[in-house]
């Protein structure tokens, strides 16, 4: 176990926003969890994990706790599937890497999202037609409250678009400490419809792809529009895609014919938070050091030396901007602390 006082959390935060915590624990296995939080109030606790999806404004006077289990193992194996176990400090990109190498298939869709795999449930992460609820199993936690491990199924997580229990009525309750993942040993079921997929898949002469291929074709794609947050400071996606009902598209085709949109159910699309801050103008807008990315207007950044507050500034306009010129209120999907 690690403790430190007054340190900078700029290596443990994807946007590099340079903020101090006045006390600082790391913690490497349940046990050493467990004794920190007998320390510690719930109301005092900063949980930490990969640090990619969140915006930091101002230092922290809580006591944060960095996530740092580590550990993967092939629980249980048949045939046609295997059920597999990560701890939550687990890289997710390079536990993906893991899965795709033995062959496990479901999450090759969701490589190189940046994180740990203890906060993917929390969001219930997603990219090109895929969320971690389709191959999500169960996650062990442990409560705050009585400092004992508890299990949550799948119904038990309440997965939603980038939203789940823990970010509900469990938020503050428990911590996850691993997470299992039901994967398919055979008959891989590729989704290569959404995004570029098809057309990397088409340009490469790739024409019975394996989840490799595809997990290939996301890297290749996300790396040609998101940049690396080690190169210039990001939390990926700011904002979710907005949800909007079928009247309200109607309504917007009259004005804007080549808005695009994904079916969500009979009543329901999504819409590109994206598509509507390139066509507010604001893609590649920049306001000192923090911005829009230049590739993907989905995406702020961090210059150099944004404070968080700028970069909160900065997603408020582009919200308002948003919303005056569609009538469509976007989100973000990342915490703001």
């Amino acid at each position: 176990m690690k403790i430190l006082s007054n340190i900078s959390l700029k290596p443990y935060n994807t946007f590099g926003i340079d903020v101090k915590a006045r006390k600082f624990v790391e913690v490497t296995s349940v046990e050493e969890l467990r004794e920190t939080l007998k320390n510690i109030y719930a109301s005092e606790l900063f949980i930490l994990g990969g640090g990619s999806n969140m915006l930091l404004t101002k230092d922290v006077e809580k006591t944060v706790v960095h996530i740092n289990l580590k550990g993967r193992e092939i629980v249980k194996e048949t045939e046609d599937e295997a059920i597999v176990k990560a701890m939550a400090g687990e890289n997710w990109h390079e536990f993906v890497c893991y899965c795709i190498n033995n062959d496990f298939g479901g999450l090759e869709n969701l490589s190189l999202i940046p994180g740990n795999v203890g906060t993917a449930p929390i969001q219930n992460i997603g990219a090109y037609g895929v969320e971690i609820k389709d191959s999500f199993k169960s996650c062990t936690a442990m409560d705050l409250q009585t400092l004992e491990l508890v299990t949550f199924s799948r119904e038990d997580c309440k997965f939603g678009y980038r939203d789940s229990i823990f970010k509900n009525e469990a938020k503050g309750r428990y911590i996850i400490t691993s997470v299992n993942f039901r994967l398919k040993k055979k008959d891989h079921q590729l989704n290569t419809s959404y995004g570029s997929i098809d057309q990397y898949l088409e340009e490469k002469g790739i024409k019975d792809p394996t989840i490799g291929d595809i997990s290939e074709a996301v890297i290749n794609i996300r790396e040609s529009k998101l940049p690396n947050p080690k190169e210039l400071g990001n939390s990926g996606s700011f904002f979710k895609n907005p949800v909007v009902s079928k009247e309200k598209l109607e309504e917007l085709k009259e004005k804007f014919s080549e808005i695009p949109f994904y079916v969500v159910d009979e009543d329901l699309v999504k819409i590109p938070a994206g598509w509507l801050i390139e066509q507010a103008g604001l893609k590649g807008h920049r306001e000192g050091d923090a911005g829009v990315h230049k590739k993907q207007a989905l995406v702020l950044v961090n210059y150099g030396n944004a404070t968080g507050k700028e970069i909160l500034a900065l997603s408020e306009k582009i919200q308002k901007k948003v919303g005056e010129m569609f009538g469509v209120e976007i989100q973000p999907e990342v915490n703001i602390f």
